[in-house]
């Protein structure tokens, strides 16, 4: 049978007076109520000054053998959720550097993933909430990279602080408030466009994989493009079904021999290495006839012709949204009244010069 609210209150107090000091998750599981539920219920109790609230754990005011005993060093002992999309590729890396700097700080990693399931994003979130997760870091399902029709209120219902990786929302979105770390590849694709027009290029497009980056990566190529007197009408980009190479080569091949493209921003690398040969039946030689940069550097290097690559800092988005959200837990931990700013990172990708862009070529 559930208790009312109030008896639970009185539960909770009988237990933290009799034992000094107890793990939020030990107290959850007692009581038989979700994590998010005991978590709200020691909040309430922590700003009537019933109880103190430390890093995970709850303790009798006044006990100040029970702080030092529960208390850990930095962030030791914390449980932080992660819900990514997949394991693979990009999110690998981000979700190995999390996990080394979870692990540095003596916290520890619980990973939640999602296969781009829209819906299984809030499931996921409640899941690891449930089981003491105090913070999430999170790449949600969305598809463009931004939440549109409410898609973030899940994010912003669960009471524990949340830090977005590789995803935005926009000014007037709520989860705009949330903390973000996330590769600026809007830089990116200007670092790739700027690259050939030193190379001599004046007329260069880009063939991107729908999803939550192409818009970013839109962005960057234009403004570079523009600023840099490029030919625009003929470099038009092309954002495509995720699998569908035909359409890339056709765009390609059309954009080589009928309007004189003599380079390609391509979106990803591992979509590069299966349209160079198709270009190369089709008559198009890679450098010769059309420079390739490519976005991600996963298996770039690996190619026939080793593919220059913009490469995200993959590692450090990881690295820096756990460090963010276990700085944000030390806050709430410590009762601070005045936290940090909330933070907006953009991190800058590396271009990695590599075969498929050739010489310098001249002008034309």
């Amino acid at each position: 049978m559930r208790l009312h609210v109030d008896q639970r209150h009185e539960r909770v107090l009988e237990l933290v007076r009799q034992r000094g000091s107890l793990r939020v998750a030990e107290l959850a599981a007692e009581l038989g109520v979700s994590a998010v539920t005991l978590r709200r219920d020691v909040e309430a109790l922590a700003a009537q000054g019933r109880v103190q609230r430390l890093h995970g754990a709850v303790v009798w005011p006044g006990d100040t053998v029970a702080e030092t005993r529960v208390r850990p060093p930095a962030a030791e002992g914390a449980v932080i959720g992660m819900i990514v999309p997949n394991t693979q590729n990009l999110f690998a890396d981000i979700v190995h550097g999390a996990r080394e700097a979870a692990a540095a700080q003596g916290a520890r990693l619980v990973l939640g993933v999602t296969g781009y399931v829209e819906a299984e994003d809030a499931v996921q979130a409640e899941h690891l909430v449930a089981g003491g997760a105090e913070g999430l870091i999170v790449a949600p399902s969305w598809f463009d990279g931004i939440p549109v029709d409410g898609q973030e209120k899940w994010l912003l219902e669960h009471g524990v602080p949340a830090v977005l990786v590789e995803r935005l929302a926009p000014p007037t979105n709520p989860a705009a408030a949330l903390d973000r770390v996330r590769t600026d590849r809007a830089h990116g694709a200007a670092v790739a466009v700027s690259h050939f027009a030193a190379l001599g290029h004046r007329k260069v497009t880009a063939v991107l994989q729908e999803g939550p980056h192409a818009a970013q990566i839109t962005a960057g190529y234009r403004a570079a493009v523009e600023s840099l007197g490029l030919d625009v009408a003929t470099g038009a980009p092309t954002v495509r079904e995720h699998g569908d190479y035909e359409a890339s080569v056709d765009y390609l091949v059309e954009a080589v021999k009928k309007r004189g493209v003599t380079a390609a921003l391509v979106h990803s690398d591992a979509d590069a290495i299966v349209l160079v040969p198709r270009l190369q039946a089709c008559g198009i030689r890679v450098p010769d006839d059309l420079a390739l940069i490519v976005y991600e550097d996963e298996v770039a290097g690996l190619a026939d012709v080793p593919l220059t690559a913009v490469a995200p800092p993959k590692r450090a988005v990881g690295e820096l949204a756990a460090k963010l959200l276990l700085q944000r837990l030390a806050e709430r931990a410590g009762g601070a009244a005045d936290p940090a700013p909330r933070q907006h990172l953009d991190l800058l990708p590396e271009l990695i010069i590599r075969a498929s862009c050739g010489g310098h070529r001249s002008a034309h």
